[in-house]
C-alpha cells in the first residue's frame, strides 16, 4: 500500500519512524520526492533551529536526526513520503564524549554524540583532521555513518592529542586496529 502524503505536514511520515523505535530507519533506500526547504538549521554548535528558533526537545531534534541523510554537499530530512532540505553549518553531530579503552595499536576510542549515536573509531568510522580556516588548527571529525559527520568538541581533541602517538613520520591517533594521523611529526617539533 502506497503512504499517502500530507501536504499540509510536510513531516507527517516521521511519526513512522518513531514508531520503529531505536533502529536506524533506511534512509538510503528511500527516493521520495523533494519538496523544499522547510527552514531547518544546524547550527556549528550542534544546536538545532526551525525557523530561527532553537529546537529545546532533545528527543524532537534527535528524532530528525535519525532520518537525516547526505547527498553530494546538501542534507535533507528523508521520510519514505518526503525530502525536505535542511541548511547544516559544520557537521551534523557533535561528538560530545569519548571513551578509551586499551592503549597503544590495541586502542578503542568510543564517541558519543549529542544525539546519543555511539560511534567506534574504527576503518568504517574513521577521525579525519581538517585545518581551520582563519587559525589554521586542526578540526577533527568523526564519521557517524553514511556521509554524516559529528565534530569532536575542543575538549575532547585535546583527550585525543594526550592518547596519540608518533608512527614514522606522523603524529597521530590508534583505535579499533587503524592508525588516524593528525599532523607530521616534523610540523609539530617531533623528529621522524
Amino acid at each position: 500500500m502506497a503512504a499517502s502524503r500530507d501536504a499540509s505536514n510536510p513531516l507527517a511520515g516521521l511519526k513512522d519512524v518513531q514508531a520503529g523505535g531505536a533502529k536506524l530507519p533506511p534512509v538510503h533506500l528511500w527516493n521520495p520526492p523533494f519538496c523544499g526547504d522547510i527552514g531547518m538549521r544546524i547550527a556549528a554548535d550542534g544546536t538545532w533551529y526551525y525557523l530561527n528558533s532553537p529546537i529545546g526537545r532533545k528527543p524532537l531534534y534527535t528524532l530528525f536526526s535519525r532520518v537525516l541523510r547526505k547527498d553530494g554537499d546538501d542534507y535533507f530530512l528523508v521520510t519514505p513520503v518526503e525530502k525536505c532540505g535542511i541548511t547544516v553549518d559544520d557537521a551534523p553531530f557533535i561528538a560530545i564524549r569519548m571513551a578509551v579503552t586499551g592503549e597503544g595499536r590495541s586502542q578503542t576510542i568510543v564517541f558519543e554524540t549529542n544525539c546519543d549515536d555511539e560511534v567506534t573509531v574504527d576503518a568504517d568510522h574513521p577521525l579525519r583532521f581538517a585545518t581551520e580556516a582563519g587559525t589554521g588548527g586542526l578540526k577533527p571529525y568523526v564519521l557517524v555513518r553514511a556521509n554524516l559527520d559529528a565534530l569532536v568538541v575542543r575538549a575532547l581533541f585535546y583527550d585525543l592529542v594526550a592518547k596519540g602517538t608518533q608512527e614514522g613520520e606522523w603524529f597521530g591517533v590508534w583505535s579499533g586496529g587503524s592508525f588516524f594521523p593528525m599532523q607530521r611529526a616534523s610540523e609539530i617539533g617531533l623528529v621522524p
